[in-house]
């Protein structure tokens, strides 16, 4: 995607936005979506995207979109979702390639097709999308659509993992632990549980409790240590 704009100042950027200029009413619809700068207003953040939209910008398109998909502006119509997240797609916005790919996993808007949802998936995880990359990994772990194939899971789990995404780092946790497309290794999976547990994931809070259950106390006290020093 091109590089987007910029404005010094946000009286500079509103002026450019009533001035018809899309990244302007982009940014301008951003801010009224989260109340930066102006008292936050859905409705009026809508506005802006959708004249930014219907300028092909695709981030607006992209935000657009997800205003329809989460009923945050608009009434909640999952076809108008697809509408515009799909116009922003095929401008490579890996957000609108990650949500269009739920669309088409969920049935949302558009007739189930898990080929598409994992195309559009590949599309947004190439592209360094997180929450895609995760989802990829799931489907080459499970061997939906695509041929089972637990090196690539790992591979895209490890991708998501390091940008954070909690799932992820719980996967690639029990990729390790069981040694599904990587070598066992005890150590780097409570690394993982630990990273994505700290986040919150209670798959992982309940896998590393698994994890020191199953171990003396001072074992587990020393491996836990160990795998925190761990980059």
């Amino acid at each position: 995607m091109a590089t987007r704009q910029t404005w010094d100042t946000f009286e500079a950027m509103k002026l450019a936005a009533e001035e018809g200029d899309p990244q302007a009413q982009c940014y301008l619809g951003v801010c009224y979506q989260n109340g930066q700068g102006v008292t936050q207003d859905y409705q009026e953040a809508v506005k802006w995207f959708r004249r930014a939209a219907e300028q092909g910008d695709p981030v607006a398109q992209c935000y657009f979109g997800v205003c329809y998909l989460n009923g945050a502006g608009v009434p909640q119509e999952f076809g108008e979702a697809a509408k515009w997240l799909r116009e922003a797609a095929e401008q490579n916005d890996p957000a609108a390639q990650f949500n269009l790919g739920m669309l088409y996993e969920t049935g949302q808007g558009v007739t189930q097709n898990y080929a598409e949802a994992v195309k559009w998936y590949r599309e947004a995880a190439e592209r360094g999308y997180p929450a895609a990359q995760f989802n990829l990994g799931v489907f080459y772990e499970t061997g939906q659509v695509v041929p089972q194939n637990f090196q690539l899971a790992v591979k895209w789990y490890r991708a998501a993992a390091e940008q954070e995404c909690a799932p992820a780092q719980c996967n690639l946790g029990l990729c390790y632990q069981t040694g599904r497309g990587v070598e066992e290794n005890q150590q780097e999976a409570v690394k993982w549980f630990i990273r994505a547990a700290r986040q919150g994931d209670k798959t992982a809070q309940h896998n590393l409790g698994l994890h020191y259950a199953s171990q003396e106390p001072t074992e587990a006290a020393e491996n836990t240590e160990t795998a925190e020093e761990s980059p």
